[in-house]
């Protein structure tokens, strides 16, 4: 595991806590596709019992972001450019129904969401940039009216953030994003659905070709790497 987690605060219960360090390393890639992780190692690392460490394990196991490794232990799952397809196409009808929704609600957005996205697409933490991103479009997800988009929503997002790592840590698409995300932000505060709608649409769709376009060259490039060091 080459990944280095900081250790945690004295607590009593660990496991949201260990499973949060985890999703992060994951998702910002240091914790690669692939990687062999031990119940010891992070216990070690995070200077924690097993126990915490074990549950947190079994609720990445379960959200599909790590699976059983040959022999022992696990590894984080690998990345797929179709099902990352897939998960868009979700997406993309969840954030054109809440866009919608709160465009003909009449919402009122926070307009720092726009800035602070801009300010952490223009730095180095990746994991700024996701969080940015999330914040911004869990701000309609709620400004909707209908708390199961949200819902449903994070079950998708805990992999999408995967991607998003993988991707963002070298993308030239970060200044569009945002240029995208305030021209849906003006729609929804104008109240014109019909514009959100298809500028949302329009953004689901850029994002999608360029991340699985972008994830399958950082996964070329991941293979080209591996065999390049079997040779040596």
């Amino acid at each position: 595991m080459a990944a280095k987690l900081l250790k945690l605060q004295a607590r009593t219960d660990y496991v949201d806590e260990v499973y949060k360090v985890l999703l992060d390393a994951i998702s910002e890639g240091s914790l690669a596709p692939g990687a062999r992780i031990t119940q010891e190692e992070i216990a070690e690392q995070l200077a924690v019992s097993r126990s915490p460490v074990l549950q947190a394990l079994r609720l990445l196991k379960k959200d599909g972001l790590v699976q059983d490794a040959p022999g022992r232990g696990l590894l984080v799952a690998p990345l797929d450019a179709t099902w990352i397809g897939h998960l868009y196409e979700i997406r993309g009808a969840l954030d054109s129904l809440a866009a919608s929704l709160a465009a003909a609600r009449g919402a009122t957005l926070d307009k720092t969401l726009i800035s602070k996205g801009r300010r952490a697409s223009k730095g180095d933490d990746v994991k700024a940039m996701i969080d940015a991103d999330w914040a911004f479009h869990s701000a309609i997800y709620r400004a909707s009216g209908n708390p199961l988009i949200e819902q449903t929503a994070h079950l998708h997002w805990v992999h999408l953030r995967r991607v998003m790592g993988a991707v963002l840590q070298s993308s030239a698409q970060r200044k569009s994003i945002w240029d995208e995300h305030a021209a849906i932000f003006d729609a929804i505060t104008a109240g014109d659905a019909a514009a959100a709608v298809e500028l949302t649409n329009l953004h689901t769709h850029r994002a999608r070709e360029n991340l699985v376009k972008r994830l399958g060259e950082v996964l070329a490039d991941d293979t080209s790497n591996a065999s390049a060091h079997v040779r040596v």
